[in-house]
């Protein structure tokens, strides 16, 4: 195998040893290049080089290639370290090798091992070309980098050989120097300790020149700091004659000075950092500190109090109040600021009182805060009235945030806490001002619904519609509930420091905001709803039963979304945490679906009534035994009709049409064919004899037996059919009762056959049930016929005849 055959940009190698010279090439590379070195240049491995170099290399190469000792081989993992034949191997020889493969190997596979052969040695070459390319750049700038540090050095070495002299220098002359001063020394150490007392003792003969001087000066704290530092001294030698004179000296102008510093403190002129150093003098001169701290708070309290004084006259009548920021803010500025004042100069000048001078503190303050909480509770009750929210919360923001520094310092007195709790009380407060406020936007909405209801009797037009009148309130509703619900949710702001409390957190959204406003807003306007259902001499004789509709839907709507809508805007406003108990929605939309129940059930009730009353005037009016042969239908009957219809139109405004049983084919003829049937041919024959009405009596009583029962106040749906059908039952259940009562003659008996057909022509189509229409018509014209003492009759043809005119 001749690697030389094949033509390659890499350097060619002898082909008995392929693989020591990519090795050799490879240990060239990692040791970088010579100098005057080039890329193109192809370093040769010497034929003798130690075998721990070359694998050395080739592990290098098989550490860059990521290859495992099988892969890098193309061999099974595990040879034999020792064998002459592998190729890898460190005792590897390529005559053996090539006579093992000259012994087993055929032709072709000797020439496929030659061109694989080939293939690798130029895959290794390029490989190590790009390989030194690649790092090329490196090696020089490695190689210059030596080089430099190789000069930087030298001149280095040359500087630190100088330092070494010229410090040899500086130790000899040391030396020498401490050798000549070494006799003077401890004379020079006494002569300065000799002049330091001099100095000492000069000072203290001076002292009492210094402190008339600063006396007469002002300068208090210069003479407390200069009898300070003599105190000592003149006290550890007060037995010799010369100090004793000057400490007496020193304690005359001291107690002028303690003099002057206690009427400059009593005169309270100035503020509290000039007290506080008054205070701070007079205990360095060993004044008592319990009376002055007496004295420092009674002072303390007559400014304070003088700032409250302030607070409380922008209250008063004659001025006009300031806005409620302004007042927190001068409060703020004023008391607080002054408040902390005091509280710092006392805990800094009266430490040493230890708990008992705190407590003294604590009292003080939790007296005068006391006093200042309660202008400002009267101060923010003058804007329950109002129904923005945002001018005060700044003003509770601000007066928190003041009372944050007080609280820190003063933590017995409770300040803090104090704050939060009538911040906590105006939110209840104003949840409660927004709950009046819906609820007489409610009465306001209701209000509007009767002038607007009562409108089109007075002026003679036409109003708006049901349907318009209930889209208005539930948006007015609604849009109230928002705006209250924006305002209150001021309170828990990010920016606002109390909304980070575990009230405005917790308690204020579930219980105040979600069951305290919404969900006690909604069972009032319920309550309020079913206000209407009272009897007749009260509240419901006057309520239009328009209006009892209209509350009715409204109450229906919102049992079907507009709750479920609200309570959820809530808790998502709010993020009401589920630790409190809340009313479930389903509660609330059951509570509205029977209050919604109840006012249409009570519009069935009134409108009813409002028919069966013309009903019953008409039969208690009239003199049915003397009445004339009917020639049309009655005007009352009419009537009937046409409230039945204006009914119906309104209720299909609100409500939907309902379910009907299947109409039979002749619903407009079933009276007349009815009264023409053979059992009341039978019953009004002109062969009628005393006997007969026990006779027809017993029959219709045992008719009465297997006819279906008819509720008259059973339940009523949410349906215009249902309604309708209530209204129906109750009119005409009041006419056969009314008719019960009277006494017919024959004409009269003809008049309510009339009237009854004419009421069948049009009542049936309003119900949800046909037959029902047609028992009690027919249990009217059978009761009228029991009271008839000559009961005939008239002909069906005849009562067609009279309707149809009618």
């Amino acid at each position: 195998m001749a690697p030389g055959s094949a033509s390659s940009p890499s350097p060619s190698f002898p082909a008995s040893r392929p693989w020591a010279a990519v090795g050799a090439m490879a240990a060239a590379a990692a040791a970088g290049p010579s100098p005057g070195s080039r890329p193109g240049d192809s370093p040769e491995g010497p034929e003798g080089e130690a075998p721990e170099r070359r694998r050395k290399a080739h592990g290098m190469l098989k550490l860059y290639y990521g290859l495992s000792e099988g892969e890098a081989a193309g061999r099974p993992a595990g040879p034999d370290p020792l064998d002459p034949t592998d190729l890898n191997g460190a005792h590897f020889d390529p005559e053996v090798y090539l006579d093992k493969l000259r012994r087993e190997c055929p032709l072709a596979q000797l020439m496929d091992s030659e061109t694989d052969m080939v293939r690798q040695i130029r895959a290794l070459d390029s490989d190590m070309q790009t390989l030194v390319y690649e790092n090329y750049n490196k090696f020089i700038s490695a190689t210059d980098t030596i080089r430099k540090m190789k000069n930087d050095f030298r001149k280095m070495e040359d500087e630190m050989d100088r330092l070494a002299t010229n410090m040899a220098v500086i130790t000899d002359f040391s030396a020498r120097i401490s050798a000549t001063l070494q006799d003077r020394h401890e004379r020079i150490t006494k002569l300065a300790g000799v002049h330091a007392l001099l100095r000492k003792l000069q000072f203290l003969f001076e002292l009492p020149s210094r402190l008339t001087k600063c006396v007469e000066l002002g300068a208090y704290g210069q003479a407390v700091r200069y009898q300070g530092r003599a105190q000592a001294v003149l006290q550890q030698y007060q037995h010799l004659p010369s100090f004793r004179a000057i400490q007496d000296d020193c304690q005359v102008i001291t107690a002028r000075l303690a003099q002057q510093l206690r009427q400059r403190f009593r005169e309270g002129g100035s503020g509290a950092p000039e007290q506080a150093e008054c205070v701070e003098l007079l205990l360095a001169l060993g004044e008592p500190a319990e009376e002055l701290c007496e004295e420092f708070l009674a002072h303390a309290r007559g400014r304070l109090e003088e700032e409250l004084r302030s607070l409380e006259a922008e209250l008063g009548p004659s001025p006009p109040a300031p806005d409620v920021l302004e007042f927190t803010d001068h409060g703020g500025s004023g008391f607080v600021g002054g408040l902390c004042q005091v509280a710092a100069a006392y805990q800094e000048l009266f430490a040493a009182q230890g708990p008992a001078g705190a407590e003294r503190l604590a009292a003080f303050a939790r007296e005068l805060g006391s006093r200042y909480f309660a202008l400002v509770e009267r101060r923010l009750a003058q804007e329950q009235g109002g129904g923005d929210n945002s001018l005060l919360v700044r003003a509770l923001d601000r007066f928190h945030r003041r009372l944050r520094a007080p609280g820190a310092l003063l933590a017995a007195a409770g300040l803090a806490e104090a704050a939060t709790e009538i911040v906590e009380r105006v939110a209840r407060e104003r949840l409660g001002h927004h709950l009046q406020g819906l609820r007489a936007a409610f009465l306001g909405c209701l209000t509007d619904v009767r002038q607007a209801l009562a409108a089109p009797r007075v002026a003679g037009k036409e109003g708006p519609g049901l349907a318009e009148l209930l889209a208005n309130v539930a948006s007015s509703i609604l849009s109230h509930i928002k705006a209250s619900l924006a305002a209150v949710h001021l309170f828990t702001a990010k920016e606002v420091s109390f909304s980070n409390k575990p009230y405005f957190r917790g308690e204020f959204c579930s219980q105040g905001v979600r069951e305290g406003l919404i969900v006690g807003f909604i069972r009032s306007m319920c309550q309020t709803a079913q206000s209407f259902c009272d009897s007749p001499g009260e509240k419901g004789g006057a309520t239009p039963p328009a209006l009892l509709l209209l509350l009715s839907r409204l109450c229906l709507d919102y049992e079907t979304a507009t709750i479920s809508y609200i309570l959820t805007l809530t808790d998502e406003q709010f993020l009401v945490q589920d630790q409190f108990p809340v009313t479930p929605v389903s509660t609330l939309c059951a509570e509205a679906r029977e209050t919604a129940r109840r006012l249409l059930t009570h519009y069935v009730k009134v409108q009813g009534l409002v028919i069966s009353q013309m009903l019953r005037k008409s039969v208690e009016t009239r003199d049915w035994l003397s009445t004339l042969e009917p020639r049309n239908v009655r005007a009352v009957m009419k009537r009937v009709v046409e409230d039945t219809t204006a009914i119906d139109v309104q209720v299909g405004l609100l409500y939907e049409e309902g379910v009907r049983k299947a109409q039979s084919s002749d619903s407009s003829k079933r009276t007349f064919s009815v009264y023409s049937s053979s059992r009341q041919q039978g019953r009004y024959a002109p062969s009628y004899t005393p006997s007969a009405p026990m006779d027809t009596n017993l029959l219709s009583n045992i008719q009465k037996l297997f006819s279906e029962r008819i509720d008259v106040f059973s339940p009523v749906e949410f349906n215009k059919v249902s309604v309708l059908t209530g209204i129906i039952k109750i009119s005409l259940k009041t006419l056969l009762e009314c008719v019960r009562l009277r006494t017919f003659g024959r004409f009269g008996l003809q008049q309510v056959q009339v009237d009854c057909h004419f009421l069948q022509l049009y009542l049936w189509r309003f119900v949800a049930d046909e037959e029902l229409v047609h028992l009690l018509l027919d249990e009217v014209v059978a009761s009228a016929a029991l009271r008839c003492p000559d009961p005939v009759p008239m002909e069906p043809s005849v009562v067609e005849v009279i309707c149809e005119r009618g």
